[in-house]
C-alpha cells in the first residue's frame, strides 16, 4: 500500500545526493576554489541547480505525490508520524519548485554566482559601485522568485521567500516580536553600559596570536564538543559558514592575527551548526523529513554552543588555562575574570558578525527591515548605502565611514539569501529557551561546562531537537523541549541575568 510512497522515497535519495553536491562545490568555491575558477564553477552550479529542479517540476512526481497522499489516507497504519512528516514536506518542496520556471531558476543561479564573486573584490575594496548593478539585477530577479512562490503558496512575496528558511514563519509572527525588542533594547542597552563603564575594564590581550596556534586551539575545543575529523574539516574563508552534508561537514572560519578571541568564538558557533548537521535521525538522511527544521532552530544551536554555553563563566574558567597554554600569555589580562569581561563586554560596532550579545539584534533588525523593503519595491539598490548607514545611526547611534563596514560587510544579500537575517535573532530566542529548558532537565548541563565536559548538554540536544530532523513545526518541537512557544521574554531575562545580574 505504500508503493507510490516509496518510489518517491527513491527520487529524494538521488535529490538529496545532487543538493548534497551542490552544498560541497559551493563551499569549495568560497574556501578552495581558484579565482579563475569561478565562471567554470557557476556553470557546474546552475546545471545541478537544473537537473535538481527538473526533477521536482516533472509532472510524473506530483501525480505520484497524489498516489501517495491517497495512500497513507486509505492505509493510515502503513504510515507512521514520521512518514506523514516527510510527506508533507516533499509536498512543500513541490510546491516551492514548481512556482518557478525553469529559466528563472538558471537565470537566478547564475546571477547569484556572478554577483557573489564581485562582492568578494568589492567588499576589501570599498566599491558599492562595482556591485550595485549586478546586485540590482540579482534582486530583480529575487523579486521574480517571491512574485512567482507569493502566487502559488497565497502569501505575501517576502514571506514566500522566508519560507524557503524557515517554514511555517510569517513576517506576521516576526514583526511583533522584533518591535519589542526594538523598545526594550535602547534602554537595556543604556543599562548596561552604565552598569560596564562603572566597573573595572577588560585588560588588553596584547600579543601576535599565530594562525595556527589559533587553528590547534580551535581544533581541541571542536574534538571536546563532539566534532568527529571523519567527518568534516575546518577551512578559512572571507565569511565564516557551515557548508557540505552531514557526514561531511565543512566549516570556515576567518583569523585576526592580533586578536584571537573573535575566531575562536566564530569556530565555537560554526561547530555548533556542525553538531546539529550530524546529530540529524541518520535513517531520513536522504529524505526531506531527516533535514534541519529551518535556520532558526539551525541558529539556535549554533548560539547554544557559542553565547549560552561558551561564553558562560562556568567555560570561561575552563578555557582560560588552555588560553594561556597555548600562547603563553601570564599576568592578570590572562586571567579568567578578564577573559569574561572581554566576551561579556558590549560595545555597539559596526560589523554583525564580531557585535556583541546585546547589540546584535539591532543588526538583525536592521536588515530584515532593509530587505522587505528591498523585496517590496519601496527600496532600490542605489539608495541601499543611504538607506543603510542611517538605519545604523538610528539603531545604534553609529555611522559606517565607508560600505566596506556598512551595506557591502555582508554576504547574504549578494548570494541571493533574502529572508535569512531574520532567523539569526528568532535563534538566538530559541537558543535561550532551549539552555533554559537543559539546564532545568539536568544540573550537569552546566556543571560539565566548568571541566570542558559538553557531554550532558550535547546529550539533551540531540534528544530534543537533533534527532527530530523535520518531524514537526519549529513551535512545536519548542513546545515538546521547553514547554512553551518561542517567547522574546525568556530571551530577555537572560540578557537581563547575564548583563544586569537581575
Amino acid at each position: 500500500m505504500m508503493k507510490s510512497y516509496n518510489e518517491i522515497e527513491g527520487r529524494f535519495k538521488r535529490l538529496t545526493d545532487l543538493n548534497g553536491a551542490l552544498a560541497v562545490l559551493h563551499w569549495d568555491s568560497a574556501a578552495m576554489m581558484p579565482a579563475g575558477g569561478a565562471t567554470a564553477r557557476a556553470d557546474q552550479i546552475t546545471a545541478l541547480s537544473l537537473v535538481c529542479h527538473d526533477m521536482m517540476v516533472d509532472p510524473a512526481l506530483n501525480e505520484l505525490l497524489s498516489k501517495a497522499e491517497l495512500e497513507s489516507d486509505k492505509s493510515p497504519e502503513d504510515f507512521d508520524n514520521w512518514h506523514l512528516a516527510n510527506l508533507a514536506e516533499m509536498r512543500r518542496m513541490w510546491q516551492h519548485a514548481n512556482a518557478v520556471p525553469s529559466d528563472l531558476v538558471e537565470a537566478l543561479s547564475q546571477a547569484t554566482s556572478a554577483c557573489e564573486m564581485v562582492w568578494r573584490d568589492a567588499r576589501p575594496d570599498n566599491d558599492f559601485a562595482r556591485l550595485e548593478p549586478l546586485l540590482t539585477h540579482l534582486v530583480s530577479l529575487v523579486r521574480e522568485v517571491a512574485a512567482a512562490k507569493s502566487e502559488a503558496l497565497g502569501i505575501s512575496p517576502y514571506d514566500a521567500l522566508l519560507d524557503e528558511f524557515d517554514p511555517g514563519t510569517r513576517s506576521a509572527d516576526i514583526d511583533p516580536l522584533f518591535d519589542g525588542l526594538d523598545i526594550f533594547l535602547p534602554e537595556f542597552l543604556q543599562q548596561v553600559k552604565e552598569v560596564q563603564s562603572s566597573g573595572r575594564q577588560p585588560e588588553p590581550l596584547n600579543g601576535s596570536f599565530a594562525v595556527a596556534d589559533q587553528r590547534a586551539l580551535a581544533e581541541r575545543l571542536m574534538n571536546q564538543l563532539g566534532f568527529d575529523f571523519d567527518f568534516g574539516r575546518l577551512d578559512v574563508s572571507h565569511h565564516p559558514f557551515t557548508g557540505g552534508v552531514p557526514d561531511d561537514v565543512r566549516i570556515t572560519t576567518r583569523y585576526y592575527e592580533d586578536d584571537f578571541t573573535q575566531s575562536l568564538m566564530g569556530v565555537l558557533h560554526e561547530t555548533g551548526h556542525a553538531l546539529y548537521e550530524r546529530g540529524l535521525p541518520s535513517q531520513w538522511r536522504h529524505q526531506p523529513v531527516g533535514t534541519a527544521r529551518g535556520m532558526t532552530m539551525h541558529e539556535s544551536q549554533s548560539l547554544i554552543i557559542e553565547m549560552l554555553a561558551c561564553r558562560s563563566e562556568e567555560f570561561v574558567r575552563y578555557l582560560t588555562p588552555l588560553v594561556k597554554e597555548t600562547f603563553g600569555g601570564s599576568g592578570p589580562a590572562w586571567e579568567a575574570e578578564n577573559l569574561v569581561r572581554h566576551y561579556r563586554r558590549v560595545q555597539p560596532g559596526l560589523i554583525r558578525v564580531d557585535a556583541d550579545e546585546v547589540t546584535y539584534p539591532a543588526h538583525v533588525i536592521l536588515r530584515y527591515r532593509l530587505e522587505k523593503n528591498l523585496i517590496s519595491g519601496d527600496l532600490t539598490v542605489a539608495d541601499l548605502p543611504g538607506a543603510w548607514n542611517e538605519a545604523m545611526q538610528k539603531s545604534l547611534g553609529l555611522t559606517p565611514p565607508d560600505d566596506r563596514d556598512g551595506v557591502l560587510q555582508d554576504i547574504h544579500w549578494p548570494s541571493g539569501a533574502f529572508g535569512y537575517f531574520p532567523t539569526y535573532t528568532l535563534g538566538a530566542m530559541a537558543a535561550a529557551q532551549l539552555f533554559d529548558a537543559a539546564q532545568n532537565d539536568n544540573d550537569a548541563v552546566v556543571i560539565g561546562l566548568e571541566h570542558g565536559d559538553f557531554g550532558p548538554l550535547l546529550s539533551w540536544l540531540r534528544t530534543h531537537v537533533h534527532a527530530l530532523g523535520s518531524l514537526m513545526s519549529t513551535q512545536d518541537l519548542m513546545v515538546r523541549a521547553t514547554k512553551k512557544p518561542l517567547d522574546v521574554e525568556v530571551y530577555k531575562a537572560h540578557l537581563t541575568r547575564r548583563y544586569l545580574g537581575g
